[in-house]
């Protein structure tokens, strides 16, 4: 799908034409998008349609099995080229992705201080202790954990979902990237933890001045986040915008589709969602 510049000035991250093959059948078919500095852009569909995929092509995380072409630009340096130790260097440190699920990119049985450390470490190996305890500590503040001084040394299960996600941010943060990556950060907490989460990365985005691509099935959740939304489906994007063209003026039906599908305050209930 062709797309139209949004903003000035070259994007942080262009992707062009990305393919992903599983065993030679296409998960990912010809999907382009960028985002812009400072910007945050929604990537929305149902589970399924290639999201999550285009994500860990992008940090490289694919499994070797699969097959991957096209162009994943960051700042002007293409990430698919890379030599992987180069690749290392750049996740954490220009890049970082934080997951759904928490409990499954923490340890269970390491402390969260040290996990954070070893995020930093990672980058900065000659750091020395007391100033990566600083360091962890600013970021435990920063992400709103309570009484970080104390609790940098409890584990994962000490910690309630919504706290386990906020450590997994500070994790994502501590080096200071300039794209996040968030896969469905809130789709695992109640609806009043997930208001707090999102609220949290938008306040940091813009004291990190953070670009960041946020990939959700869920709309409502986007439109809270998003500058511009891009809608894919069956592995394509099938319709791109600013979050007012979309949830105002959608174009494609299966966006249509997709805004009907979810309830809202003022819909009859008398009558069935439109399904997609």
């Amino acid at each position: 799908m062709s797309f139209v510049r949004q903003g000035e000035g070259p994007a942080l991250l262009e992707v062009r034409d990305l393919r992903i093959a599983f065993a030679g059948k296409e998960a990912v078919r010809g999907v382009s998008f960028e985002v812009n500095r400072g910007e945050t852009l929604g990537l929305v569909g149902e589970s399924g349609s290639g999201k999550s995929a285009t994500s860990l092509a992008m940090m490289r995380l694919l499994p070797e099995s699969a097959k991957v072409t096209g162009s994943i630009a960051l700042d002007g340096s293409e990430m698919l080229t890379l030599p992987e130790a180069e690749m290392r260097r750049r996740r954490g440190q220009d890049v970082a992705m934080i997951f759904q699920e928490p409990m499954t990119a923490l340890n269970p049985v390491m402390k969260v201080g040290r996990q954070i450390g070893e995020a930093l470490l990672a980058h900065a190996p000659k750091m020395g202790r007391r100033e990566v305890r600083e360091r962890v500590l600013q970021a435990m503040h920063e992400v709103g954990l309570p009484d970080p001084e104390r609790r940098c040394d409890d584990y994962p299960h000490q910690f309630s979902g919504g706290q386990r996600q906020r450590v997994v941010i500070a994790m994502a943060l501590i080096n200071k990237p300039r794209l996040l990556i968030a896969d469905e950060p809130t789709t695992a907490l109640d609806v009043t933890v997930q208001a707090q989460i999102l609220a949290l990365l938008k306040k940091l985005r813009l004291e990190h001045d953070l670009s960041m691509l946020f990939i959700s099935h869920d709309l409502a959740v986007v439109a809270q986040v998003a500058d511009r939304v891009a809608v894919m489906r069956h592995g394509e994007i099938v319709e791109q915008g600013t979050v007012a063209q979309i949830f105002g003026d959608a174009r494609h039906e299966y966006t249509r589709k997709l805004l009907a599908s979810a309830p809202s305050m003022t819909t009859d209930r008398d009558r069935p969602l439109a399904t997609v």
